[in-house]
């Protein structure tokens, strides 16, 4: 994409400095992905900046150090910065983190005017930056384009809000939804392509999450291939501590993190092997929603999943994608934990009354009457057909 010159509003270059936030995604969490656009009077861009690693500059910083790359001369820079605008995706941050805070770098800056596109919702900031910069006498406005901010920090905002990660829910399918046939073959439904998105997807992640059946079913390996910008944790949801010593995951947890989560009951004798392989065991009690249920689809999800998500939470895990099996992904559901979903379909068909479908638990009563994902993004890749986007919670 190539950059643009000059924009023909104050929307349209913030939604400039939304694309340059994207291109930090994977990279700068559990910080927010946060783009910055410095312009003139009459809107010619003089400088763009972007949050691209955690611990390093912010966008702000960024910006005005590509500001003094574009403008060598220093008086120049100076009478162009009192009349420039600052246009950023998210509230400055006013306090010392790995970097000083950048609304006292905007206030030397000379700029006159800042515009915000969403306040900070951190204990930390939660308005002293606009606080600050209205005070050093600027310009300062805030809420433009609010809402597609929100929505590219949606994960950043779900953890210090409500202290859990954001959940992405991955899986392929046939045309008649199934994600297996009744024999539980599914290599391969989705192309290569698609695959390679999954991959694309892992890579930044904090953490990948499955069910035991998942494992026992596919052994799988659960890594970036290639490698991403983060290596997520492979979790196992397995309430009876039963991963195989002789699976890939405990195989390579010496190179890759792998975590159990399993119940709080389990003798800790089951689980000393798998705790001298390399993996970490996280007891957590059974879910009381689950308590009740008899139906095998629940295997998988006994322990308590929002237990499971405080704990990461707790450990600042931002983005965490499950791959299944249907009564993981079922439970996650109906729990409205599921905040953004990623799904394949391929042209295929399974049949069979027995095979496997991707999502389990109890469900809906009744067919919602709008779709579920907003905005519902859908691309063809390869042979398949990727939908994603949020999931609307239910009424």
């Amino acid at each position: 994409m190539s950059e643009p010159t000059q924009f023909a509003s104050d929307a349209d270059a913030m939604r400039y400095a939304v694309e340059l936030a994207q291109r930090g995604i994977g990279r700068v969490e559990p910080n927010p992905a946060v783009g910055a656009v410095l312009i003139d009077e009459q809107r010619r861009l003089v400088a763009v900046g972007w949050h691209q690693q955690f611990g390093e500059a912010h966008a702000e910083i960024n910006a005005f150090r590509d500001f003094e790359r574009r403008h060598s001369d220093p008086i120049a820079r100076a009478e162009l910065l009192r009349s420039a605008t600052l246009l950023v995706t998210l509230e400055p941050c006013c306090h010392h983190g790995k970097t000083p805070p950048c609304s006292e770098s905007v206030v030397a800056s000379g700029v006159r005017r800042v515009v915000v596109g969403l306040r900070d919702p951190s204990p930390h900031v939660d308005g002293g930056g606009l606080r600050q910069l209205e005070a050093a006498g600027l310009d300062v406005s805030s809420g433009l384009l609010e809402d597609e901010v929100r929505q590219l920090n949606a994960p950043f905002l779900m953890l210090v809000q409500n202290g859990r990660p954001w959940v992405h829910a991955k899986w392929a399918m046939t045309l008649d939804g199934r994600i297996a046939t009744r024999t539980g073959s599914s290599k391969w439904i989705s192309c290569e392509a698609s695959r390679a998105i999954v991959h694309e997807l892992r890579g930044r992640m904090d953490a990948v999450i499955v069910g035991s059946g998942t494992v026992h079913a596919d052994d799988p390996l659960l890594t970036a291939r290639p490698p991403g910008p983060r290596t997520p944790v492979r979790i196992v949801v397995d309430s009876r501590a039963e991963l195989s010593l002789d699976s890939q995951l405990v195989h390579t947890a010496g190179d890759v993190p792998v975590m159990i989560a399993t119940l709080d009951s389990v003798p800790a004798e089951r689980t000393e092997a798998l705790t001298a392989a390399g993996v970490e065991v996280l007891r957590l009690p059974a879910s009381p929603a689950l308590a009740e249920a008899a139906d095998d689809c629940f295997t998988a999800a006994h322990v308590d999943l929002a237990g499971l998500l405080r704990e990461l939470g707790q450990r600042v895990m931002t983005n965490v994608l499950v791959e299944g099996g249907g009564g993981l992904l079922g439970s996650l559901f109906d729990r409205q934990f599921v905040d953004e979903a990623h799904v394949f379909l391929a042209p295929k068909f399974c049949g069979g009354v027995n095979a496997v479908s991707p999502v389990g638990g109890l469900g809906v009563e009744t067919i919602p009457q709008q779709s579920q994902l907003d905005p519902c993004v859908v691309t063809q890749v390869g042979q398949d057909v990727y939908l994603r986007g949020h999931v609307r919670r239910a009424l």
